[in-house]
């Protein structure tokens, strides 16, 4: 998703060619009416987690449901969250922040459960669930698309990173040093197009993906006054770099997605490669979000479809190894995640 000005979305920054807009076209399902029934969706499959710009909320939906309508059967929401109206947020006036949430995380801190999201009009927060209560709460340029935030982690000491793409930078908040309290300090690096951030908790960096390249950056200082340091980066073999994530089943391996094809990078060696199982119908273009399931082996991914109320939302999450699709009525998703916690850090 990119945005040019205030409160008026961008159209994406890499259209596909006529033919592979096309195929994409054909292979999304555009209707719920074949949903799978529950007695083949696999045993272990997890809810899931997913930003909905149509409703404006982040959502927890019943995995062993593939037809979801909150309207029609609202048991399929197990958990929602929206800071409008939420006293607990108000300073971040989410009248205006909280347009098109674009990522929700799931990660387990210190013995509690959080959910890490982000919208492209400066809101980013880490909610504890399912209180909704704030952990961490901050409004990068609220109601303008100065920043554009696209990813946000939780590290090991409380601090928060948000990416944001048009303000082409990953900034870490020092919010482990006044955890609960507005107003962390924070320091910023340059990075073009930042759209992705995943902690690495075996290599102890921070992973960060632009719009060209893939860095790992070094956390130091303190808590209160830390400092990110590049310590390796990689080219990225297509151009627009979007989502990040660890694969879960390999823990040398990270997801990333460009604006024309899925790869995994091998943090060993730095290469990118499409040798994963399920990469033919995984990688293609504009994927929005990409991750696998550690228990079932399942793989989610979102790719926009057309003739919605904006051109990279989609109501269709699919599923891959065995395929399958999720789709929610009158939706905008843009991003989707298994609801599995993250182990916690050691």
């Amino acid at each position: 998703m990119r945005i040019t000005a205030v409160r008026t979305p961008l159209k994406p920054a890499l259209f596909a060619t006529v033919a592979c807009a096309a195929l994409i076209a054909a292979t999304v399902p555009t209707s719920a009416t074949v949903p799978v029934p529950a007695h083949e969706i696999p045993a272990g499959t997890p809810d899931v987690l997913l930003a909905d710009q149509a409703s404006k909320r982040v959502l927890v939906l019943d995995g062993r449901r593939r037809d979801w309508d909150p309207a029609a059967a609202p048991a399929v929401v197990k958990w929602a969250f929206s800071p409008v109206g939420d006293a607990r947020y108000a300073d971040l006036d989410p009248g205006v922040s909280w347009v098109h949430p674009s990522e929700a995380k799931v990660r387990r801190w210190r013995g509690r459960t959080y959910v890490l999201t982000v919208a492209s009009y400066g809101f980013a927060a880490v909610v504890a669930y399912p209180s909704g209560r704030r952990y961490f709460g901050a409004a990068l340029s609220p109601g303008t698309v100065r920043h554009n935030p696209h990813s946000i982690e939780l590290l090991p000491d409380g601090n928060v990173a948000v990416a944001g793409s048009t303000g082409g930078v990953v900034r870490l908040y020092a919010a482990g040093a006044r955890p609960g309290r507005p107003g962390a300090a924070y320091v910023d690096h340059p990075l073009k197009d930042a759209h992705g951030l995943q902690w690495d908790a075996a290599r102890r960096v921070l992973w960060a993906l632009g719009g060209d390249r893939l860095v790992a950056l070094e956390v130091g200082g303190t808590t209160a006054a830390p400092t990110l340091t590049v310590t390796s980066e990689a080219r990225l073999p297509t151009p627009h770099g979007h989502d990040l994530g660890q694969v879960a089943g390999d823990p040398d391996r990270l997801w990333v997605s460009s604006g024309s094809a899925v790869y995994q990078y091998v943090k060993s060696t730095g290469a990118f490669l499409r040798d994963y199982p399920g990469a033919a119908a995984i990688s293609r273009a504009r994927v929005k979000a990409v991750g696998d399931d550690p228990v079932t082996g399942q793989v989610l991914s979102t790719v926009p479809e057309r003739g919605l109320g904006e051109s990279w939302w989609t109501r269709t999450v699919a599923v891959h190894r065995p395929s399958g699709t999720y789709r929610l009525a009158n939706g905008g998703v843009y991003k989707a995640r298994w609801w599995r916690l993250a182990p916690p850090w050691r």
